[in-house]
């Protein structure tokens, strides 16, 4: 069940598109003689006494519009055809518009640039950067509303909506919003728009008829030029004359609609991509494929395509979620001067310029001197390897080249030059959304020179700020990819489903949250200001949406099976419930539980066995503490770790955590020692002041720059002054310090043991006195001591020691209770212990014994093995 059918028919064994056409229960309702919708425009133009070839029928959307001129074909062959356009296609037809600065163009790239002129004008040029974006989001809601005003009417649009927009004197916390929409509004009303030619002496006085075939929603400009028509307009409701949703009213109980409850996203869009399937393997094609949420249609398209399925996507995806998208942002990330090594490693990885194995070589080496900042490895400039350092130079050139502020033509000039650099420009010329990327960013050579008519484009601006630009054009620009000859799959939004004859529909993300009962207006517009505006209310959208819902459950009983698929759990875990059109249509009786359009196969369950390998083969000499104590808690995890040397790739985080606190600590204290040994001090103020000059030099040794400390630096002074509370109070006691993170070694037979102990300290006697700093809780430290023989790490220094009796404690270096003691007294049973178990252990392992997964207790929790052992699997 949790996998789709591999049977399933494949491109060419359906019907062709033309077929289904020809074949499909709506033909009959556009090409009836006296009922159809051809019909009824052919009669609305005679009661005009319109000649069609100077007609025209306004549909709803371009996608309609050779549908209608080939039903039109075949139910009028004889004499002339009305064009049929919509208003947009009907305008460009008319006149090319070339919009100026002083335009709301729709492009985001232009509008960014003339927003920013507009806010520098009313004056809040100093919050320009946070208010851009939201002035051209409200730009382009207004737009659609001004151009159904013709443009001599604008003026008089404009100033009855001010009275209306301006803030409320006691709501300072509104003034913002307020003098974004009023900026919103002048800009919309002095802009020109590409159907303004519609309005013009030219267009309408030369139309016999205008027809107006409305969707489910009433489009304002199709509105305005009935009123300016007259009677030679006439209006046809699309959905009423094709009479499918009327239907269903009356309709057998026997056409209803398919529900497929799924469990997650993932479930949901393996269910919608079998649904589709089902529905080609039995002839119905072309599947009209809602699109609701575009994470779930790509994960649907990409499960669709793996089967080679042909597909026609309508909607098209986020230019800024394509690979080319990705690489471009990500060589703009790696250039700020204090970019992360993660930042630059990812945009190494994006390009081609740099061969992957020298790039993987560079990794290792940051990750092995544990750099976050890039600049701080630029600055130790101790790469050995030659070509290596090649790459580092040249990244860094690329990098410095993009450092300075400029103007943004000038910026669009350097970004082509690091494409160029990194090799990425070659390869976006050869990609279909490369192209589409370098048309809306003006990357072409020259593309840019139409960008400086706009005053702010000669402003210097920074790099954050460009790759700011950038990415919101991105953001705003959707990628569509060529329509394919005969698709099986149409990819469409639920309103363009309207006169479309497809032979299924599937429409997946029914929850509560993708298909709302009533869908939030777009802004921050009040229902005031919507009014005066003309901007849609959200009672029309509301409308319009269950007018789309009524139209799609109509659809079975014109012979168009129907799948309706909802998730019963967002991304993080969140329940969700079915959307509240999905509940009512559950209640009316007029669905049913969809049948599971996953294949079903008998699967033999296959249960992983525990691993049990032998290391004979790969000899150990040397030992460490860290590496014993694996061997002790689970034998597996010894032989993939240490004998057959895997290991984990460390993240290159700038965050530090815990650990790197840990080091930094075992630093400080070995630094201040040392010192304190070369120039005893014995007041408390000269001490501090040797402390505080090893925090500062363990900082610069390990280029912990301010911001990068400071979650040390809360933490610091308690536990200075705690340490140096337990070291007079330790002194006292008689032990004075010997050498601090040593390293040694000692010959065991067979075997070499090596370890760096933390601090060893001799009584007057000669006593020895092995330490290890911990920065645990007190009850970790205390859980270490309760069972000697089991605590590797005391018993493994000892045992690095030449003395015969030493003395051993665990140093905890607690914020709250201060620094204590806590003294193993039977560290030298433990050590004899431990080694003559690690012999035997070694001697054991030489003569084969199998090294088992113990898969046992909190081991395994944090193990890097746990993939390997298959723990998870087994029985």
């Amino acid at each position: 069940m949790g996998a789709i059918a591999k049977d399933v028919a494949t491109p060419g064994t359906a019907a062709s598109a033309d077929a289904v056409v020809h074949a499909h229960p709506l033909r009959a309702r556009w090409v009836a003689p006296q009922t159809g919708l051809i019909a009824r425009i052919a009669a609305a133009l005679a009661d005009a006494q319109a000649h069609p070839a100077r007609s025209v029928v306004l549909l709803p959307y371009a996608q309609l519009m050779p549908l209608a001129r080939q039903f039109w074909a075949e139910a009028m062959p004889n004499g002339f055809a009305p064009r049929f356009e919509t208003t947009l296609n009907w305008a460009q037809a008319r006149r090319p518009f070339a919009p100026t600065p002083e335009d709301i163009s729709g492009d985001v790239a232009r509008d960014t640039l003339a927003a920013q002129a507009w806010i520098e004008r009313a004056g809040l040029r100093a919050r320009g950067d946070a208010l851009t974006g939201r002035l051209v989001d409200a730009a382009h809601q207004l737009a659609p509303a001004a151009a159904a005003v013709p443009p001599a009417e604008r003026a008089a649009w404009a100033a009855r909506a001010r009275a209306t927009l301006a803030g409320p004197a006691d709501a300072p916390l509104l003034a913002i919003e307020s003098a974004l929409a009023r900026i919103a509004l002048e800009w919309a009303a002095v802009s020109r728009y590409a159907t303004d030619s519609l309005f013009d002496d030219r267009t309408l006085p030369a139309l016999d008829c205008l027809v107006v075939l409305d969707g489910f929603r009433t489009e304002p400009l199709a509105v305005a030029l009935q009123v300016r028509l007259g009677a030679r307009a006439h209006t046809i409701a699309l959905d009423a004359a094709l009479d499918v949703a009327q239907a269903h009213e009356s309709a057998a109980p026997a056409a209803v609609v398919s529900l497929h409850g799924a469990r997650d996203a993932e479930d949901e869009a393996q269910r919608a991509a079998a649904c589709v399937l089902r529905h080609l393997e039995a002839g119905r094609q072309p599947v009209a494929l809602v699109a609701t949420d575009r994470a779930l249609t790509r994960r649907i398209r990409a499960a669709l395509a793996a089967h080679d399925v042909v597909m026609r996507d309508e909607t098209g995806w986020k230019l800024s979620t394509t690979r080319v998208a990705a690489d471009v942002m990500a060589g703009l990330r790696a250039c700020p001067w204090d970019a992360s090594a993660d930042a630059v490693l990812d945009g190494l990885k994006h390009a081609p310029a740099f061969r992957p194995e020298t790039v993987i070589q560079l990794e290792k080496v940051l990750r092995r001197l544990k750099v976050h900042v890039w600049r701080s490895f630029v600055a130790m400039n101790n790469v050995a390897n030659d070509e290596v350092a090649e790459v580092v130079d040249r990244m860094e050139a690329a990098r410095q080249a993009m450092r300075e502020a400029r103007p943004l033509a000038a910026w669009l000039d350097a970004l082509r030059a690091l494409l160029v650099a990194t090799g990425q420009w070659e390869p976006l010329s050869h990609d279909a959304a490369g192209v589409t990327l370098c048309d809306v960013l003006r990357l072409n050579e020259g593309a840019a020179a139409e960008l400086q008519a706009w005053p702010s484009a000669a402003r210097r601006i920074s790099l954050a700020d460009f790759t700011g630009w950038v990415q919101d054009v991105l953001e705003a620009a959707s990628f569509v990819p060529r329509h394919p000859v005969d698709e099986q799959v149409v990819i469409l939004p639920l309103s363009q489903l309207l006169a479309r004859p497809v032979g299924a529909v599937v429409l997946p993300g029914c929850d509560e949250v993708r298909l709302p009962a009533s869908p939030e207006p777009p802004g921050h517009w009040t229902a005031a200001q919507r009014t005066v505006l003309g901007l849609p209310l959200r009672e029309a959208l509301e409308q319009a949406q269950r007018g789309a819902w009524r139209y799609l459950l109509a659809l079975p009983t014109a012979g168009v099976p129907c799948d309706v698929l909802w998730r019963g759990s967002d991304g993080g875990g969140e329940p969700t419930l079915a959307s509240p059109l999905v509940q009512a249509l559950r209640l009316s009786g007029r669905a049913q539980p969809g049948a599971d359009p996953f294949e079903q196969r008998a699967v033999a369950p296959a249960v992983a066995p525990r691993p049990l390998p032998r290391g004979a083969q790969l000899p150990v000499t040397r030992m460490s503490a860290t590496a014993y104590e694996d061997l002790r808690r689970c034998p597996y995890r010894f032989f993939a770790l240490r004998q057959l040397g895997l290991r984990e790739a460390d993240e290159l985080d700038s965050t530090p955590d815990k650990r790197d606190f840990g080091e930094w600590l075992h630093a400080v204290l070995r630094l201040f020692q040392e010192a304190l040994a070369d120039q005893p001090a014995a007041d408390a103020s000269a001490r501090l002041a040797l402390l505080e000059a090893a925090a500062r030099e363990a900082r610069t040794a390990q280029r912990l720059d301010d911001a990068t400390f400071l979650p040390f630096a809360a933490a610091w002074p308690r536990v200075r002054e705690g340490y140096l509370a337990w070291l007079t109070g330790h002194e006292a006691e008689g032990w004075q310090f010997e050498a601090a993170e040593a390293d040694r070694t000692v010959p065991l037979g067979p075997l070499t043991l090596h370890g760096r102990i933390d601090r060893v300290d001799r009584a007057a006697d000669g006593t020895a006195l092995v330490m290890d700093y911990k920065t645990e809780s007190v009850g970790v430290t205390r859980e270490r001591l309760r069972l000697p023989l089991e605590d590797t790490q005391l018993a493994f220094y000892a045992a690095l020691l030449e003395d015969d009796a030493p003395q051993a404690a665990y140093v905890n270096l607690g914020e709250k209770e201060g620094t204590r003691t806590y003294p193993q007294p039977e560290v030298v049973q433990a050590r004899d212990a431990l080694v003559e178990g690690l012999l035997h252990d070694m001697q054991r392992i030489g003569d084969g014994a199998v090294l088992p997964a113990l898969g046992e207790g909190k081991v395994c929790d944090w193990c890097a093995a746990r993939g390997l052992c298959r723990k998870d699997f087994w029985a």
